[in-house]
């Protein structure tokens, strides 16, 4: 179906502080992960943050899925550097007491809380608090009153569920919240979130497929939804599930905020695909040059090239970049050469030059 445009929508939202991190408004479009260690060990949940947020994640969320975890995730919020968003499914006692315990926010899903005074009293909790709410609805927790409707569409039934929560929170003058509508496909995952930013152009929208997969098919699905999403003005956090390290998804979000040209935080890597015409190592080269890169925060772009004749006109609009061919290579900056090296030596004199420009 033709895709319906709306670059202002991420604008129009609300903004909503998760810790010091502002999620809507005219904010940037913030990264988010989740712990995979046992919330009941403090000491590797901290230790996951902290590698987290060396990778540049920006809100963590971190499951509490039982009363003997409560301590532990109170030591979590007390010494996270990262904002703590407290997961929870099931039990709104949890919800109530990871309020009293620290947590910068609350991820819950209305549809597996129970009734509506026990989701009441876990808005009311949060409002004392004054902490927002995320609400989360997938296609296992729906509002019951769409959950059995057959004359509904999967999409549908999402964003009616999702809309009626959130009018419920409204109802009862509860206006910070952050909605998600989340599945495992791309098509409902980008239909759904359009219908939402539709219907409810204020609420900020996290986006994400989920259940996506291991690292390389998570990857190109939510690229390909979240993508989308981004490039359209819906979506104001993202959090990219893959079933691997989390830092992977940090990464891989980053990525794709500087593919869409939101965000940068790290250098991008243009390299050619390599054809017949390369006479030099370009695929070892490139690879040594993606390593080293991953240590250097500057918002830049590196080309590498397999033509020495074309490489620097193609690249014109790299920062820097090397073009090879024959055992030399050429270091060139804005698609002018600077000097001619030696293949060998070369990812050196390209990693100087970039100390010296760009550190």
């Amino acid at each position: 179906m033709t895709a319906e445009k709306n670059p202002v929508a991420r604008e129009l939202t609300r903004p909503v502080r998760v810790g010091d991190v502002t999620v809507g408004g005219d904010a940037p479009v913030s990264v988010q992960s989740m712990c995979t260690t046992d919330t009941a060990d403090a000491d590797a949940t901290l230790s996951q943050i902290a590698r987290l947020r060396a990778a540049g994640c920006e809100i963590v969320r971190v499951a509490v899925p039982n009363a003997a975890a409560l301590d532990s995730f109170g030591r979590v919020c007390a010494e996270s550097e990262l904002p703590v968003v407290a997961d929870i499914h099931f039990d709104h006692r949890l919800a109530i007491e990871a309020c009293r315990r620290g947590a910068s926010a609350l991820r819950v899903n209305p549809g597996n809380i129970g009734s509506w005074e026990r989701v009441d009293a876990v808005i009311d909790e949060a409002g004392a608090a004054g902490i927002p709410i995320r609400i989360g609805v997938n296609a296992g927790s729906l509002d019951p009153a769409f959950a059995e409707r057959g004359d509904l569409t999967q999409v549908e039934k999402l964003v009616g569920s999702a809309a009626s929560f959130v009018e419920h929170f409204r109802a009862r003058g509860f206006l910070d919240v952050v909605l998600s509508a989340k599945a495992h496909g791309v098509v409902t995952t980008v239909e759904v979130n359009r219908a939402l930013s539709r219907e409810l152009p204020d609420v900020p929208l996290h986006v994400g497929v989920t259940e996506a997969g291991g690292a390389r098919q998570g990857t190109v699905k939510n690229a390909a939804a979240v993508g989308a999403l981004l490039m359209e003005g819906i979506g104001n956090t993202i959090r990219l599930s893959l079933t691997a390290d989390p830092v992977e998804e940090v990464n891989v979000a980053w990525d794709l905020l500087s593919a869409v040209g939101l965000r940068r935080l790290r250098p991008e890597m243009v390299s050619c695909p390599t054809c017949g015409r390369c006479q030099w190592d370009l695929m070892g080269v490139a690879a040594e040059v993606e390593r080293r890169l991953a240590d250097v925060r500057a918002p830049i772009s590196v080309a590498v090239m397999g033509c020495v004749v074309n490489g620097p006109g193609e690249a014109r609009d790299a920062d820097i970049g090397l073009a090879g061919g024959r055992g030399r290579a050429v270091l060139f900056a804005g698609g002018e050469p600077i000097r001619t090296v030696d293949e060998a030596d070369a990812v050196d004199e390209l990693f100087s030059e970039i100390d010296r420009r760009f550190s």
